[in-house]
């Protein structure tokens, strides 16, 4: 007699894009995981996040699946049965809908299905994908993006993390205003660390010399999740673009200031906090991958960019921060 017990009903989730869109998706992850306990819940994402998927809590285990920039991935290599359920929360065109489609799920979810909820194109992120199960009966609350910390401790405690890349140079402000940054932070008194991803050595490099940084306190080259997670963790500050060091800040609870352009806070940005400062300048939406920095993160200054991060390290009675602006929309 054959005591195998039977396989748990699985949940495919398509969202293979980057670290900031993965923690951004978090709330809705988490809804997913709330409606569906007793099901395994595969997330299709590049495996090089395997880490702060699984970090989440939300999933079981991820599926390998990715494509050059922000290209819906073939899922053509899953094995296992087809999935009880499949959920887009990759986009709203067909081409992530009929890739899901394509594995066979007994019932599929997105937006470009016949039933699918209408694209709410100037929705935040978080609230989009949210508002999106919620026409499906799947509870998710928006604010529900917070992460545990690592299991091991940072190598720069205390230290203000500042990371001048992004994936794209519309996101990039110049590194020279970094650089500038940087030397207001340590004449200040403030132990500041460099952070870069891979392919980003230069640029680090760059700002780095003309910060007057030493040679320990530069990060360059990706660091492994875990250790970048702890020391986000432990920062007393992080100053990025709008990237995903900027979505780790807030799903660690750090002080964070994050310059945005061309792509407001209000799609994008932290959850309303007043330990977290947006800088915008408002303008006519811009290309969020294009190859050279956007007008609107140009118009934001060196001097402003400092002033921000020196009222949120600025310590007050009591050992609390200073309540300062809104998370959004400082301009």
């Amino acid at each position: 007699m054959n005591h195998t017990p039977p396989h748990p009903p699985t949940v495919l989730v398509l969202r293979a894009l980057g670290l900031g869109d993965l923690l951004a998706g978090v709330p809705a992850l988490r809804g997913i995981r709330r409606a569906f306990p007793g099901h395994r819940i595969l997330l299709a994402q590049p495996p090089g996040l395997t880490e702060p998927a699984l970090a989440t809590g939300a999933i079981d285990a991820v599926f390998p699946a990715e494509a050059p920039g922000r290209a819906v991935p073939s899922l053509t290599h899953w094995t296992g049965p087809p999935p009880d359920l499949a959920i887009d929360l990759h986009g709203n065109g067909p081409e992530s809908r009929d890739a899901l489609a394509a594995v066979g799920p007994c019932r599929l979810l997105a937006h470009a299905c016949p039933d699918g909820p209408p694209w709410q194109a100037r929705a935040h992120e978080r609230d989009r994908w949210c508002a999106f199960l919620d026409a499906y009966g799947i509870r998710a609350d928006p604010l529900d993006l917070r992460l545990p910390r690592p299991g091991i401790r940072s190598r720069a405690p205390g230290a203000v993390v500042v990371h001048p890349g992004a994936a794209s140079g519309a996101r990039r402000w110049p590194g020279e205003r970094f650089a500038a940054v940087v030397r207001c932070l340590r004449a200040a008194g403030h132990h500041v660390v460099l952070t870069g991803g891979p392919g980003e050595e230069a640029l680090v490099r760059s700002v780095a010399e003309r910060g007057g940084q030493r040679a320990g306190d530069v990060l360059a080259g990706g660091l492994p999740y875990r250790e970048l997670s702890a020391l986000v963790a432990e920062a007393s500050l992080v100053l990025s673009g709008d990237t995903g060091l900027a979505h780790l800040a807030v799903a660690h609870g750090t002080p964070s200031v994050t310059l945005f352009g061309p792509v407001s806070p209000r799609l994008w940005g932290p959850p309303p906090s007043p330990r977290h400062l947006a800088l915008w300048k408002p303008g006519p939406p811009g290309d969020p991958h294009g190859r050279t920095p956007d007008a609107r993160l140009l118009r934001i200054r060196s001097e402003e960019v400092a002033a921000a991060c020196l009222t949120l390290l600025r310590p007050v009675r009591g050992g609390a921060r200073p309540a300062g602006p809104e998370a959004a929309h400082v301009h």
